[in-house]
């Protein structure tokens, strides 16, 4: 199966009014394409800084970046971005949020179009009645799944899903956990997410990357072997809270090597 994303040997460093900062050292890892991968490991090892560095919004020190076997330079435009806050702006409808990709990458779109594009995808998600609202009208939730559509409304090869959910409550985190397996299913994506929710990463993910140290290195990949879309009660399973534990003792070994004896839960 071929990469559509592959970090190699990748060093990076911040640099500060006290000297620089390290945060990646040597990390590789490949996600193939159609792949979901999740990044877990302690706070401030280094998951966001790899994000911005997929999306080209950032450039490593050392090593590479590659999509789709050539070297991130700047930008692309086949890559969409879902955080854990929304940015949604509140002087346009939910509609025009969604719409706002759109107007950047495909502005000789007829707007008639992508209106129709942008309101299926709301459909999609539950908002379809909801398309003229503000975002201060919507709940935590359905921002998050105006967001979600934004994200996805020009059909990108990539989403990067920076902790998208950590700011909901548990069982809208669950609901939108499964809309995920949806919109994959019906809009084929490859992904990366970081999370610190461990079950977010065994329900949602192929792959679970451990990231240890900081700078952070690659501690652990866990492959989970399970089709989807996947019922919501896989997460109870024998095989489940066996990955879940495994994830943890690994975590936990990277919070050591990082000076920090903190559980995460």
């Amino acid at each position: 199966m071929t990469n559509l994303i592959e970090i190699r040997g990748v060093t990076h460093a911040y640099r500060t009014a006290a000297g620089e900062l390290p945060v990646l050292d040597d990390l590789s890892l490949a996600i193939p394409e159609g792949g979901f991968c999740a990044v877990v490991g302690p706070s401030g090892c280094g998951k966001s800084t790899l994000t911005r560095l997929i999306a080209g919004l950032m450039f490593p020190d050392r090593g590479e970046v590659l999509l789709q076997g050539e070297p991130v330079r700047s930008p692309r435009r086949n890559v969409g971005m879902a955080f854990q806050n929304p940015v949604l702006l509140e002087w346009r409808t939910i509609l025009q949020n969604v719409i706002l990709p759109l107007e950047i990458v495909a502005p000789r779109m007829p707007k008639a179009q992508r209106e129709e594009r942008a309101r299926s995808l709301l459909a999609m998600v539950g908002l379809e009645g909801f398309s003229d609202k503000r975002p201060s009208e919507l709940s935590g939730g359905m921002r998050q799944r105006a967001s979600l559509c934004r994200a996805l409304v020009h059909k990108p090869d990539i989403l990067i899903l920076d902790e998208p959910f950590g700011a909901l409550d548990a069982f809208t985190r669950e609901d939108l956990w499964q809309l995920m397996h949806q919109l994959r299913a019906e809009e084929p994506f490859t992904a990366l997410l970081i999370t610190h929710d461990l079950r977010e990463s065994v329900y949602l993910a192929d792959q679970v990357v451990v990231l240890s140290g900081r700078p952070a290195s690659t501690q652990h990949v866990l492959e989970i072997d399970m089709p989807g879309p996947r019922p919501i009660d896989m997460l109870y399973s024998a095989q489940s809270v066996q990955w879940l534990a495994e994830l943890r003792a690994q975590i936990e070994i990277a919070q050591g090597r990082s000076g920090t004896r903190k559980v995460m839960a």
